[in-house]
């Protein structure tokens, strides 16, 4: 069998849309008049032209453009990273007010060489967004920094309104998927954050078509549930280039549907799956949902303790 022959063949549901206009253009440019990175462009994003262009919404990506891990399924840099950029924290900042964003979603390449995993740089960054745009929520995606319980401490105290790590894929893929990550690390982290600021929604994203069955995938949503974790998303793995992992399986959107009213039994708060979803699809909606379940719960504890 010939290599062409060995890919399978996109389905129709994944076709892309294009929308280059004004509001795409826009972010685009500032983005490169800032010198600012986004995992949109980096790790290539089906959304992107969706979420410029109509939703007017990005993913920061801060600590450089270069990852210290080679993951086999992400198109970001792998390499040596630049030296920290310690006025990256007040460009992001000032591009999120510029952009009057409601909700933004800061992620960074795992940076491994560093001592704190790059959480102090995260952190600041937190802040100077809450301190410049006092109405706009903050999602972070941080990598697991190493596994340091004060790494993460130092992210967290910075207080973002949602914590999300990403599981990635199932527990007996991890060595083949994911550098130097470990699945029960991720779910500590998961766990240590909620433990460290209860208050804080958790979440966690799942890529399939990598070869897991559907038995691994509810593994995965008991995994993250006993881990406390409130919001999962479930996305479709695209093979971003030869030398990456290649699509085993995709999976229809009636397939998605399913693993959506699964993950909803099983507990959580919500859930995003579909062939295009990504970590940070509609983060906005997200937030919007976790806020008012943790409303919901606040009721519910008021009634019961006036009852």
């Amino acid at each position: 069998m010939s290599e062409k022959q060995e890919h399978l063949r996109k389905p129709d549901w994944l076709k892309i849309k294009l929308n280059t206009n004004e509001n795409y253009t826009d972010l685009k440019k500032m983005m490169r008049e800032n010198n600012l990175n986004t995992v949109c462009e980096e790790a290539k994003c089906p959304n992107i032209h969706e979420c410029w262009g109509s939703r007017r919404t990005a993913t920061f990506m801060i600590l450089g453009a270069v990852c210290t891990r080679a993951c086999r399924f992400c198109a970001v840099q792998t390499g040596l990273p630049n030296e920290l950029d310690l006025q990256e924290p007040e460009r992001v900042a000032d591009s999120v007010k510029l952009m009057n964003l409601k909700h933004t979603v800061i992620t960074a390449v795992a940076r491994d060489d560093l001592r704190d995993g790059g959480s102090g740089v995260f952190a600041e960054t937190v802040r100077a967004i809450k301190r410049k745009n006092p109405f706009t929520t903050v999602e972070v995606l941080p990598s697991d920094m190493g596994g340091s319980e004060e790494n993460l401490r130092t992210l967290m105290d910075a207080q973002p309104d949602i914590l999300n790590h990403n599981i990635e894929t199932v527990r007996r893929l991890t060595a083949r998927v994911r550098a130097r990550a470990k699945y029960d690390r991720s779910l500590e982290l998961l766990r240590r954050s909620k433990e460290m600021y209860p208050d804080i929604p958790t979440k966690s994203s799942l890529m399939i078509g990598l070869g897991e069955t559907k038995e691994e995938i509810m593994e995965v949503m008991d995994d993250l549930r006993a881990n406390g974790v409130d919001i999962m998303t479930i996305g479709q793995y695209l093979q971003p280039s030869k030398k990456h992992l290649k699509v085993l399986k995709y999976y229809s959107p009636k397939e998605f549907k399913e693993l959506w009213e699964i993950a909803m039994a099983k507990g959580f708060s919500h859930c995003q799956a579909g062939p295009l979803v990504r970590s940070s699809y509609h983060a906005d909606e997200q937030v919007n949902a976790a806020a008012k379940e943790r409303q919901r719960l606040g009721d519910q504890q008021v009634a019961g303790a006036n009852s």
